[in-house]
């Protein structure tokens, strides 16, 4: 029963500890960092659960991955939540903590050691390194894949105990729910045979794994035996079929319908020079964790003698490691656990960017702390107050590392503190700069917003986006010849950039240069044929030509792709009562209305619809809606008086209803 009473106060622990360091982010907000992707601008993630959205979520190749179960784990945030970021965040967070748990129990489980358990569980909770995963609500998949990581392992640890087909079909399901979640739980198989050799020892042939509770059976026949090493390797060869689906699967999304050339998978020179670099400065980072930032500016390429020294040292530990692997088993299977898990994130494969990121450690570390937590107390085994120095140093360091996580988890509160920061302990971040402009561009703070544009311009006179910004933002301050040259400059350097076409369309129709922004609108659509916003730019200035009826086509077309298009339904609204389809109008200013209660345009639209009618008691109340959200829309305030004139109560006549 004490050993029951001390896991609980344990867990306890860890969950007030964690929420101590997380529950801040309740108050914070999205990040322009792939958030509008994966939530504040994905029609399909804010639908929640239906037909069409469960489908997209199992066929869309959007960042160039496959993780459904994300994408699942998003819509249910929004079914129940809709787009409060605070709740989004606390998701998260209990997913961390839930991982925590699972990490404490198994890790206890396999070894019995219940304190060292802990510890490791608590580094893994509250490592800076690991605010990153848990406080970025776009990298929901690293928690979530974390989670399924440690559920996989927990049913891994019961199959070794007793195998059996139906705890290893648990097995099987477990990771396949990671892989759904992030591939990069494909190395998890290679890390189950690692805790075969530590902690589970079923290399050792007639080895029986059990850690019994009080009261378990005893009969020895009720245990597995331990099969020999080359049992255990095939043991996982279903694991790695799976694994090896799914990697292909991973390849073909992100080198495209699975045409590309095996060639192109191959690593160049720069990306494994970095790879030293980086499991090098992770660990430093992991030691050490200042200086973090997200994102890490894109390191070229290291110096030979970066990545010389780096490998020097990772040879000289791994020898360490391997002479020591038969005494101190741990110090293997730690060392393995952290080289094999960074594999698919270090750029030995090129299946992506490859760039130093925090996130990509929510896995990997447990492997050192493992070494860490094994390794410190037999590095005070002949000292005379070892329990004492022990329990010091272990809370110094817990408590050291939830005040560092707590003080970095604030960075996160929004956009302009998060890459604020990171221009302040990166240099030559192009990204950083470009994000935090846009951030304080948003605030209407212009000149600060082209100050950072220009900066990442000053990095990479090729970024394209930050030629968009900064175009944008001129024209927003009336820099209009400015604004077009900064346009004209990204088409130069990426002609295929749809935004860059939206962008400069707008400004040209805004300047009457009606049929050289038609060009670009349609420009945009042949690059990008789902862009709604195109596709109602474009209905605008075919609709201001007289071509209606190629207009409404167009928004049709913007509804199609996004049905929750609120301004598209104005649009095709007004053009439709033109044509004199007076019902079909008001139902599209009804369906903009339901989408965005406050849009004073469509109100005061539908009350003209209204009156033309005759319902003029309803369209007044529109009127009065238009007024109360807008009081200098003029044309509203007229037809609100009309409307009382008509119904009576004002002395004067009644008038033109005046449309937006």
């Amino acid at each position: 029963m004490t050993r029951y009473r001390s896991q609980i106060v344990i867990s306890l622990l860890l969950v007030m500890t964690t929420l101590a360091v997380y529950a801040q982010v309740r108050n914070h907000e999205f990040i322009n960092y792939d958030d509008e992707d994966y939530v504040t601008e994905n029609r399909h993630v804010q639908a929640g659960w239906n037909m069409e959205s469960l489908t997209w979520a199992f066929t869309t190749r959007l960042h160039r991955h496959w993780h459904p179960l994300t994408w699942l784990s998003h819509m249910t945030d929004c079914q129940f939540h809709g787009l409060d970021p605070g709740r989004h965040h606390l998701t998260s967070v209990l997913l961390h903590i839930a991982s925590t748990l699972l990490l404490f129990f198994v890790l206890g489980r396999m070894t019995g050691a219940r304190l060292r358990s802990a510890f490791v569980a608590a580094l893994f909770a509250l490592h800076p390194l690991h605010v990153e995963p848990v406080a970025w609500v776009a990298d929901r998949k690293d928690v979530l894949s974390g989670f399924f990581w440690m559920l996989t392992m927990g049913a891994y640890v019961r199959y070794a105990e007793r195998p059996g087909f139906m705890r290893y079909l648990v097995v099987m399901i477990a990771i396949v729910l990671g892989l759904m979640a992030k591939p990069m739980v494909v190395t998890l198989p290679f890390v189950l045979l690692l805790l075969d050799y530590w902690p589970l020892k079923r290399f050792e042939s007639g080895h029986s794994f059990s850690h019994d509770e009080p009261g378990d059976s005893k009969d020895p026949d009720a245990r597995y035996r331990a099969s020999p090493a080359l049992h255990l390797v095939w043991e996982k060869a279903l694991l790695v079929l799976i694994i090896g689906a799914s990697a292909l699967a991973t390849v073909s999304v992100m080198h495209g319908a699975g045409n590309a050339s095996l060639s192109e998978l191959w690593p160049r020179k720069r990306h494994l020079l970095n790879s030293l670099v980086f499991y090098v400065n992770y660990i430093r980072k992991m030691l050490w964790p200042s200086d973090l930032a997200t994102p890490y500016p894109d390191l070229h390429m290291a110096h030979v003698w970066q990545a010389g020294g780096a490998g020097l040292l990772l040879a000289c530990i791994s020898c360490l490691v391997f002479w020591q692997g038969r005494r101190r088993p741990y110090l293997l299977v730690g060392w393995l656990w952290y080289l094999i898990t960074l594999l698919p994130v270090i750029g030995l494969v090129r299946v992506g960017p490859h760039i130093m990121a925090d996130r990509y450690t929510y896995i990997p570390l447990i492997g050192l702390f493992i070494i860490i937590a094994w390794g410190a107390p037999e590095v005070v085994t002949r000292w005379r107050y070892r329990r004492i120095a022990l329990a010091v140093s272990t809370c110094i360091v817990v408590l050291g590392f939830t005040i560092c996580s707590w003080f970095h988890v604030r960075h996160w509160k929004d956009s302009i503190r998060l890459f604020e920061r990171t221009v302040s302990v990166t240099a030559n971040n192009e990204l950083a700069h470009n994000n935090l402009g846009v951030a304080l561009s948003e605030e209407g703070r212009l000149e600060e917003a082209i100050y950072h544009f220009s900066h990442a311009l000053a990095i990479q006179p090729d970024y394209v986006r930050a030629h968009v910004n900064l175009g944008f933002a001129l024209e927003r301050q009336g820099r209009v010849k400015e604004a077009v040259d900064y346009y004209l400059k990204a088409l130069s350097i990426k002609p295929d950039y749809a935004e860059a076409h939206n962008k400069l369309g707008i400004l040209l129709a805004g300047q009457g240069r009606v049929e050289e922004a038609i060009g670009h609108f349609s420009e945009a659509l042949k690059v990008e044929p789902h862009d709604t916003r195109a596709y109602n730019n474009l209905g605008n200035l075919l609709a201001g030509q007289g071509r209606v009826k190629e207009a409404i086509g167009h928004y049709f077309e913007a509804l199609r792709i996004n049905p929750d298009y609120a301004e598209a339904h104005n649009n095709l609204g007004v053009a439709l009562a033109g044509q004199g389809r007076v019902e079909e109008a008001i139902g599209h200013f009804s369906e903009a209305l339901r989408i965005e209660p406050d849009y004073a345009e469509v109100h005061n639209n539908l009350g003209v619809a209204l009156a033309g009618q005759g319902r003029v008691k309803e369209a007044s109340g529109h009127f009065y809606e238009a007024f109360r959200i807008k009081p200098d829309y003029t044309a509203a305030e007229n037809n609100l008086k009309r409307s009382l004139q008509i119904l009576g109560k004002s002395s004067s006549g009644s008038g033109t209803m005046v449309g937006d």
